[in-house]
This record gives C-alpha cells, sequence and structure tokens, in this order.
C-alpha cells in the first residue's frame, strides 16, 4: 500500500501491485483480483447496478493500449459481485478511428474489447456522433458547466480504468485524463482544448501537408511550401502537431496547456459530483509507459520498464503514485528520454516534469511512502 496527503489534507490509499510473477497465484489477473478486493472496489456498486468501465481501445495502428486481457478481469470480478459491467468511452474530437460510434466500436472489438475476450457490451458514451451531452453544474474558475457523455448521467457507478503514459499536454495520461477528457462530450472536449493554439516552426516545415490532412477543422492550409493556420479556424484539438513527422508544429506556449490541465480537472470534479466520490473506483496500470497517448496513431517504445497496479478511490491519489513511480525509474536505452534529452532519470523528460493535474490539485513534491508491496 502506498499513501499519500491528498487535496483535502487526508491520507489517502493506494494500492499497488508490481508485476513480477513465478507461479499462477502471482499473475497479473490475480494481482488485480487482489487489489480489486484490498482497495475496497466492490463497495462503489451494488448488485443489479450498471457499472461503466471507463477505458481507452487504442487508436488505429496503435499498438501499446491497455491489453484488454486486464480489463477482461475487472470486467469478471463486477459481474461475480452482481454488477452489470459495460465498457465505455467517448467519441474523439479529431480525426481517426474513434470520430464517431460505428468506426469506435469496430476498433475496439479489432484491439480485442469484445467477446469472447472481454464478457461486456460496449457503448459509446455520447452516441452515434459525440452529440449525446450532459451538463453538470459546477461553477468553477474556467467552466461554468462541463458537458459529458450521457453515459455519465444514467450509470450508477464508474471504475476508471486507465493506462498510464506520457501526454504531449497534459504532461502524463492517467485516471484524471481518462476520466474527465476521456468522458467529455464533442462541445466538452472543444471546451477543454479552446484555449490550444498550435504554432508552426516555419524553418523546420517540409510543406508535406500531413497536418492539413489530419485537421477535422480545416483550418491549415500549404502557402509557399509551409503550413499556414487559421487561428479562428482553429479548434485546439492538437491533431496537427501530433501528425507532423518534422517536428515542425508546437502547442504554442506552455500556459495555455496549463489551463487544458485545469479544465480536466474541473470536468472531473463534475463527474465526481454526479456521480459521489463513493461511487467511483480506479485502476492504473503502469505499463508501455510511452511518451504519447494512446490516441496517436502509432507507439513508440516505452522510455522506462514496466511498473506495476495502483488501485485507488482517490483520483488524485492515485494519479501522483503513478507519476512519482515512473519519475524514480531509469530511461530505458534508446527510448526518447535517453535519445533527446540524453539523461537516465524520467525527470529530465518535459512530459513527466508536468503531472497533469498539478495546477488545481496535485502536490508538486512527493508525498509518497511505500508501506507495503507484497502482491
Amino acid at each position: 500500500m502506498i499513501s499519500s496527503e491528498s487535496v483535502f489534507d487526508l491520507m489517502s490509499e493506494v494500492y499497488f501491485a508490481d508485476l513480477r510473477a513465478d507461479r499462477a497465484s502471482k499473475s497479473v489477473p490475480q494481482k488485480i483480483s487482489r487489489l480489486f478486493k484490498r482497495a475496497g472496489l466492490a463497495d462503489t456498486f451494488h448488485k443489479g447496478d450498471l457499472v461503466a468501465i471507463k477505458s481507452h481501445f487504442g487508436e488505429s495502428n496503435s499498438t501499446s493500449f491497455l491489453r484488454p486481457q486486464y480489463v477482461s478481469t475487472i470486467v469478471d470480478l463486477v459481474a461475480a459481485k452482481g454488477g452489470k459491467p459495460f465498457l465505455t468511452d467517448c467519441n474523439t474530437l479529431y480525426l481517426g478511428g474513434r470520430s464517431n460510434a460505428v468506426d469506435h466500436l469496430s476498433l475496439a472489438a479489432k484491439h480485442g474489447f469484445a467477446p469472447p475476450v472481454v464478457n461486456a457490451p460496449m457503448v459509446i458514451g455520447d452516441g452515434l456522433t459525440g452529440q449525446d451531452s450532459f451538463e453538470i453544474p459546477v461553477g468553477l474558475k474556467h467552466c461554468k458547466t462541463v458537458k459529458v457523455g450521457t453515459v455519465v448521467e444514467h450509470t450508477d457507478s464508474i471504475l476508471c480504468v486507465s493506462h498510464v503514459k506520457g501526454h504531449m499536454l497534459s504532461g502524463i495520461g492517467g485516471a484524471i485524463k481518462n476520466l474527465g477528457m476521456g468522458f467529455g462530450s464533442r462541445a466538452g472536449k472543444l471546451d477543454m482544448h479552446h484555449n490550444i493554439k498550435p504554432v508552426v516552426k516555419t524553418p523546420s516545415c517540409k510543406g508535406c501537408g500531413e497536418c492539413a490532412r489530419h485537421c477535422p477543422a480545416g483550418a491549415i492550409s500549404i502557402i509557399d511550401k509551409k503550413a499556414r493556420i487559421a487561428r479562428k479556424k482553429c479548434i485546439g484539438c492538437g491533431e496537427c502537431f501530433v501528425s507532423c513527422f518534422n517536428d515542425a508544429i508546437s502547442p504554442g506556449k506552455w500556459a495555455p496547456a496549463e489551463e487544458l490541465e485545469e479544465r480536466m480537472v474541473e470536468y472531473c470534479y463534475g463527474i465526481i459530483k454526479e456521480k459521489g466520490k463513493e461511487r467511483i473506483g480506479y485502476v492504473s496500470f503502469i505499463v508501455d509507459v510511452t511518451p504519447h497517448c494512446d490516441c496517436v496513431p502509432w507507439s513508440d517504445m516505452p522510455f522506462v520498464t514496466d511498473v506495476g497496479i495502483l488501485a485507488s478511490k482517490d483520483i488524485v491519489a492515485i494519479d501522483q503514485a503513478a507519476g512519482d513511480l515512473i519519475n524514480a525509474q531509469v530511461g530505458l536505452e534508446g527510448s526518447v528520454l535517453r535519445r533527446t534529452w540524453g539523461k537516465a532519470r524520467t525527470r529530465s523528460v518535459p512530459c513527466m516534469r508536468r503531472t497533469g493535474a498539478s495546477s488545481l490539485s496535485m502536490r508538486r513534491s512527493s508525498a509518497w511512502a511505500k508501506r507495503s508491496t507484497s502482491y
């Protein structure tokens, strides 16, 4: 068990299991089962409840998304306790394999998130085209309301099952990004991204047009063999700098990215307010820790070794634990960490220095003390 002070200055419990195994009783499914029990995740739902298993099913050509066998174990645990589990995620803002429910469901099935691998149906949380939205009043710094998929309104409980990895904007892609950004409807994702304004680094631009082909808003033109972004059309989705192979587009100043992080936290606040914190549990897998999120249509090699599995009822605590555990690792030879920054420690990587919700609720300095890793 790992513990830390939460935003409310209370000690929050985060349970940890490593990935070592030399017998069946120490297999990953067995460790997930013990974590599920020790963290009290069965207490987040009652018999007969609809239980949303919120996860991410990977973009086309991605190979580092969470293994469906891990999710299957959680589905079976929920069903064994009398819950009615279903897999869910909302459609993406950008173009790709998950921008509508038809493509999204097909891709999830292709990646193994369907029977017989996972014995649960899938429901796209914001409908066919991302328009099935539900507003929750929050009255916070940036958002008066948050706009989430209607699945949040109708489900009884949520288990947020996250693949922890890097992220170009939020620093770390963990439970906060999975819940807040992941459950945002199309209107909600626009709301969270609205202040991100990418910038073309003109000397590096080759004029290949890849960014223009991926822009869902038609905001990019190629003029004199250089990309030009029409700011009034730009929706801040980040698809352009993700799709640029020449590193010619940056997300602009970091201040807007920090606002995106704050907005994601506000979306998490709204979802937790709507369902009640006792109705949401979290499981995070620190495996295949790649520099980019699972939304990109490729998978770079991990920059640290696989660390383990976390379970908690505190969304801030589980992301803080994940960030601290990753930052304690030594960078892998040949990875982006060693190739780009030439340092061995993950603290040298900008994306890992910037934890996803530090601006509103995460402690910037570590407050974690490992008590037990007996799993």
